[in-house]
């Protein structure tokens, strides 16, 4: 099987950083605030970028993940305690309401380290895939909160349109709501970049969840900085604003979680695969071939022509082959059943 192997890998044109499992692949721009432009417009867009490395070992993906996850919880833990230290000294509702949002930001953490300790158990007579799909369902948890982030700072926004109230210690507001747009940018972009490496839909949306809690944040400071020159009706003005902003983020996040949901892979995938198997010696057409995402990993199944002159034994020994190039080739993918049929025998 070496050489067959070898062959393969002459074969194959693709370079081993291409994207394995998301849609719309983008160069960024070098510089560092362009690359924040960008990311930021694409994600409200509702365009992917994944640019990082992928890592295809599922153990290695599995700690990545809830690496990224701890860590994320503590970072926005203590941004919040930051948040709530200002909000007792300066009384500001607006801050109030960023500091909560930032909690719970921090808590969707919790479902889904769960989500990821389901993940690892092994396969059942009830659940023959194993629990992979937990971590989806996490991702619906992470939606319904960024769509709760989204009333929420809708709701703040017009009743204080409509009941003004008094800040005090404005700069120091200004501070501590730039403390939360860092902190919550700086978590977002490290959950998304985790969630890509690794595969996770759940992830990403988590990580566009902590990004909404940051533009909350920002809706904060630019509503201080209004009062401070007298525009009394900055704030709620720029909050109304802000919940548009994240009804777009939440749009991109629906579309990670959708698709993920509704088995949906990106086609240079299955063409990958598709010239993975037909690089193997005997196989005469790849008939069918379907790949779907159970978690952070996939599966593939695939229906392959051969010649009818081949033994069981042999037909056997083809498909074996054909399964081990899918995962050497294919990233995060953990398992492939392979069926042989005769050439000529589904016309």
């Amino acid at each position: 099987m070496g050489h067959l192997l070898d062959n393969a890998r002459r074969a194959m044109s693709e370079p081993e950083h291409q994207s394995d499992g998301h849609d719309g692949e983008h160069d960024h721009p070098e510089h560092w605030w362009g690359r924040v432009i960008h990311e930021l417009s694409g994600v409200v867009g509702g365009h992917s970028h994944d640019t990082a490395e992928q890592i295809d070992d599922a153990l290695e993906a599995d700690s990545a993940g809830r690496r990224a996850l701890v860590i994320s919880l503590v970072g926005l833990g203590l941004t919040a305690g930051i948040q709530a230290i200002v909000v007792v000294l300066s009384g500001s509702v607006a801050l109030l309401g960023d500091t909560l949002h930032n909690v719970a930001d921090a808590l969707t953490a919790v479902p889904l380290l769960v989500a990821f300790a389901l993940a690892r158990r092994p396969a059942t007579k009830r659940y023959t895939y194993g629990y992979g799909r937990a971590e989806d369902l996490g991702g619906l948890f992470v939606i319904a909160m960024i769509t709760l982030s989204s009333a929420l700072a809708c709701y703040e926004a017009i009743t204080r349109l409509i009941h003004p109230h008094t800040v005090t210690h404005l700069w120091v507001v200004a501070g501590a709501a730039l403390v939360g747009f860092a902190g919550n940018e700086i978590v977002a972009r490290y959950r998304i970049k985790v969630g890509r490496q690794i595969g996770s839909a759940a992830l990403v949306a988590d990580g566009l969840h902590a990004r909404t809690d940051g533009f909350t944040s920002l809706a904060v400071l630019l509503g201080a900085g209004g009062v401070a020159l007298g525009w009394r009706w900055a704030d709620p003005v720029v909050g109304l604003l802000i919940t548009v902003v994240i009804l777009g983020v939440l749009r991109s996040a629906v579309r990670q979680v959708g698709a993920r949901l509704m088995d949906a892979v990106d086609p240079a995938l299955v063409d990958k695969a598709i010239a993975a198997i037909k690089t193997v010696d005997g196989v005469d057409a790849v008939r069918d071939l379907r790949i779907r995402w159970i978690g952070h990993t996939l599966r593939a199944e695939a229906d392959i022509d051969v010649d009818p002159g081949l033994t069981v034994g042999e037909a056997h020994d083809l498909a074996h082959h054909a399964e081990q190039h899918l995962l050497t080739y294919v990233g995060r993918l953990t398992a492939a059943n392979i069926h042989t049929s005769p050439t000529g025998s589904h016309l």
